[in-house]
């Protein structure tokens, strides 16, 4: 497990991003859809120079059209484009064109989708509500994890997110409101903590 991906999500300011790269965070997410995390592609561009080449870059996006996601990827320079909606393979077809890594999210059912079906790199399985920070049954013995890059999410934290790894198998792991003091502000102690404990 010591080298699980872990994606730090909805970070807002250089601290935020500072400690996450520090703390040894595998990618950085900046939020465009609507949350009380929302970032515009100026502040997106901005926080995304301070984070080194090895550190994976990603845009969330939830609802919005093909033409804003292609927007605002391009003037954040993100190099990561998450969907967390109804999107389409026409999506994925479209910004594949751009040479972003691909990342589908979706609720989790205890028959998770395959990886690759809309054409995403990586798949990543949440709560019914992403970013409320409710878990779902990932513990389920009717759950069966899905094959290949998938990251969990939904409810995870310092306290719970190794056991979580363990017992879903799962490649990588995301947080955002498990990292945070208050709704949509981040911890740097549990930043720190969480990074510590999915790799101990």
């Amino acid at each position: 497990m010591s080298d699980l991906f872990v994606k730090i999500c909805g970070l807002r300011t250089e601290r935020d991003v500072d400690t996450a790269v520090d703390a040894g965070a595998d990618a950085v997410g900046f939020v465009f859809a609507a949350s009380p995390r929302t970032v515009d592609a100026d502040t997106a561009r901005r926080l995304a120079l301070r984070v080194p080449a090895h550190v994976l870059t990603v845009g969330v996006f939830r609802g919005q059209s093909i033409d804003e996601v292609r927007r605002l990827t391009e003037e954040s320079g993100i190099g990561a484009v998450q969907l967390h909606g109804d999107e389409g393979p026409e999506y994925y077809e479209a910004l594949r064109a751009t040479g972003r890594t691909l990342i589908r999210a979706t609720a989790a059912t205890e028959h998770a989708p395959r990886l690759g079906e809309l054409g995403e790199d990586m798949l990543l399985l949440d709560a019914p509500d992403p970013g409320s920070g409710k878990p779902w049954n990932w513990a389920s013995p009717q759950f069966t994890a899905p094959a290949g890059r998938w990251l969990l999410a939904g409810g995870l934290h310092p306290g719970n997110v190794r056991r979580a790894a363990e017992v879903t198998g799962a490649w990588g792991v995301d947080v955002s409101s498990g990292v945070e003091g208050e709704r949509g502000v981040k911890s740097p102690e549990l930043i720190r903590s969480f990074l510590a404990a999915a790799r101990s």
